[in-house]
């Protein structure tokens, strides 16, 4: 009797098995749960790519970092934000003398970059802006064109920015000279700012029916 009910066991070690304990039936739920899990690894991947799309000027995010690249550069004059210029040039007094105060600071430490290292950085700018340029336009990659678009105007900025450091540190360091120059920085730093996302904004568009038509 106890040699019958052993050869009676199931593959669970009893005569009776509850259904969640059958190994083949564990088996036969593995394929299914594995397969729920790749799609779910390839929806997170396909989203992924989706986000970080290289056909740049079809994506929404490159346009979202070039407003707020330029936002910005126009808010900060030489690192120094807008409305502390607009407070001292309606206030004066310790606004002002906050003002002039910030911007010296502001102005030597651009100027003592630019003395310091200023070879080294022409000369990886050059190579950076050469090698932009071979890959946007000989290689037609779309993702090269897009990082030129942000990169060219942005050291035009920067040249702009140490000519107008220079200026300050000559003379144009105080009162209403001061407030001169950094709202003339402020409103060029605009002018080339429409000007990149005008010519941006017509190349993209220009890409996106060329692309479109072409399938």
């Amino acid at each position: 009797m106890v040699f019958a009910f052993e050869s009676g066991k199931k593959a669970c070690g009893y005569p009776l098995c509850l259904p969640w304990k059958e190994p083949r039936l564990k088996r036969s739920n593995r394929p299914e749960t594995t397969k729920k899990s790749r799609i779910i690894v390839l929806q997170w991947y396909q989203l992924i790519f989706e986000l970080i799309d290289m056909r740049s000027f079809s994506n929404l995010w490159y346009w979202i970092v070039l407003t707020v690249v330029w936002s910005s550069a126009s808010q900060w004059v030489l690192g120094v934000p807008f409305d502390m210029i607009s407070r001292a040039k309606r206030d004066g007094g310790q606004a002002q003398e906050d003002l002039e105060t910030i911007v010296r600071i502001k102005v030597s430490r651009l100027l003592n970059i630019v003395k310091t290292s200023g070879m080294w950085m022409v000369g990886f700018t050059a190579f950076l802006f050469a090698v932009l340029v071979l890959l946007a336009f000989e290689y037609k990659i779309e993702f090269a064109q897009a990082v030129l678009f942000l990169f060219a105007p942005m050291n035009l900025l920067f040249f702009l920015s140490i000519r107008t450091a220079s200026l300050i540190q000559q003379g144009e360091n105080q009162g209403v000279a001061l407030n001169r120059r950094l709202m003339m920085h402020r409103m060029t730093t605009q002018l080339i700012g429409m000007i990149s996302i005008l010519v941006t904004a017509m190349f993209g568009m220009y890409q996106n029916v060329t692309i479109g038509a072409l399938g």
